[in-house]
């Protein structure tokens, strides 16, 4: 289980959220709300272990995530603004060396992860020579690869076409099937999800879970 215990951010001597509390279990996809400068990447940074609150802690499986970092990102997969990814090297090199860092290398899974993003025919160009749109597809196709059962995705379905909305949100409620978490942001409408959706909204220097 993933909690948030009153949590706090200032930023630029500006309060966006206090006294934030939610739990994320197993099973659940919980989606964050909120206007441009809400907070949302700065609370998706916190509880990734990127930026450290201005008050309260976050707990996963009971402990404190700062304090047992290395084991913490053990079970995190974090996609955030920023795609990643190595720009010298293919996008089956950077698949390679993702899956290395975390599990026995798979070139078959790796071939797989790539025809899910739609990027066969591009795996042996540097990424620096891809669009942005395609180093984004890149550092997607980690999900396909993934064995971390905790999700933090900021923003995972920008600049994806239909089909691709339909193929990852049914590739987070698979996860989501199998036990794992998935908590991100988005504009896209999940609604049409399978399972239930959970809200945490944030609002001027407020939040709610629901």
């Amino acid at each position: 289980m993933l909690e948030a215990k009153d949590l706090s951010c200032i930023r630029d001597e500006r309060s966006l959220f206090s006294g934030l509390s939610f739990s994320v279990s197993p099973g659940d996809i919980v989606q964050v709300e909120g206007a441009n400068g809400a907070g949302k990447t700065s609370l998706l940074r916190i509880l990734a272990g990127l930026a450290r609150p201005d008050g309260g802690e976050v707990l996963w499986h009971g402990k404190n995530t700062l304090r047992h970092r290395e084991q913490y990102h053990q079970d995190l997969l974090f996609l955030g603004h920023q795609p990643g990814i190595k720009s010298m090297l293919t996008p089956f090199e950077n698949l390679q060396f993702y899956q290395a860092v975390r599990q026995a290398v798979d070139r078959q899974a790796i071939w797989q992860a790539l025809e899910q993003v739609g990027l066969v025919g591009y795996e042996d160009l540097p990424v620096a020579q891809l669009s942005a749109g395609q180093q984004r597809r890149v550092a997607l196709a980690r999900l396909w690869l993934s064995n971390s059962p905790l999700w933090i995705l900021d923003e995972p379905l920008t600049a994806i076409d239909k089909q691709g909305v339909v193929e990852l949100t049914a590739l987070f409620e698979q996860h989501a099937q199998s036990g794992g978490l998935v908590l991100l942001t988005t504009h896209q409408d999940l609604t049409g999800t399978q399972r239930a959706v959970g809200k945490i909204r944030l609002a001027a220097n407020s939040a709610e879970a629901a």
